[in-house]
């Protein structure tokens, strides 16, 4: 019964009336300088490693500035009984500038949500993406967009990462994605690769590999993405 009702809070947002668009404020993990229209909310659905989901909900509710928050169920898909909610995170952003001719669109951010759960030890593979700062802008092509950024994990100790990330539209209906994360040192960086399907004007399903080349560390995803009005 705790299996169920939990999956029912996750997916029950998919319900939701839909609008057309979809902003797309992520590759996989690296946030863009895309932002959420005022009154625009995105539900999105991942399903990962250990049969873990995760339910993110993101709303714009000023110009320009998106907040949200998020929650994961561990052992949630598959036959185990002994569930876990992990600790809720949030997330924020706010677009500085929408980009011309001539510079990127810029925003920054703070982004709390962690993966890669073990539960035995009660760690996470990937540290959280903390506070950030991204810049996006499409290049050489219509449809290739690239994404590059700095972000400070953890407050305390001081470490700076960077990110790169690129969606390359094939159609209206498909995208390729790729992007190295966690960029500081070569084991510690994350390498992402993934498609992205445009179910509908609202909905998307991307599926994608992450930590390419991490041994039992690699890891595939699906991920379903619904935005509408509040």
């Amino acid at each position: 019964m705790k299996k169920l009702f939990a999956l029912a809070v996750l997916l029950f947002p998919l319900y939701a009336l839909a609008q057309s668009g979809i902003p797309e404020t992520l590759v996989i993990d690296v946030p863009t300088a895309s932002v959420l229209d005022k009154y625009q909310a995105s539900l999105m659905t991942r399903a990962y490693s250990n049969g873990t989901a995760m339910e993110s909900i993101d709303f714009g509710v000023l110009p320009q500035v998106n907040i949200g928050v998020s929650i994961a169920v561990y052992e949630l898909i598959g036959n185990s009984e002994d569930i876990k909610i992990l600790t809720p995170d949030f997330q924020a952003k706010w677009k500085l500038f929408d980009g011309n001719l001539y510079f990127p669109a810029i925003a920054i951010g703070y982004d709390g949500r962690r993966y890669g759960y073990i539960r035995p030890i009660k760690k996470y593979l990937d540290d959280r993406k903390g506070g950030y700062l991204t810049m996006t802008r499409e290049i050489l092509i219509p449809g290739f967009d690239a994404t590059a950024g700095v972000n400070l994990s953890d407050f305390d100790h001081h470490d700076i990462y960077f990110f790169l990330g690129t969606s390359l539209r094939l159609t209206d209906w498909a995208s390729l994605l790729a992007e190295w994360d966690n960029i500081n040192n070569m084991r510690d960086s994350r390498f992402n690769v993934g498609a992205r399907l445009y179910i509908a004007p609202s909905l998307a399903l991307s599926a994608a590999v992450r930590r390419i080349g991490r041994g039992e560390e690699n890891e595939r995803i699906v991920q379903l993405r619904y935005v509408t009005n509040f």
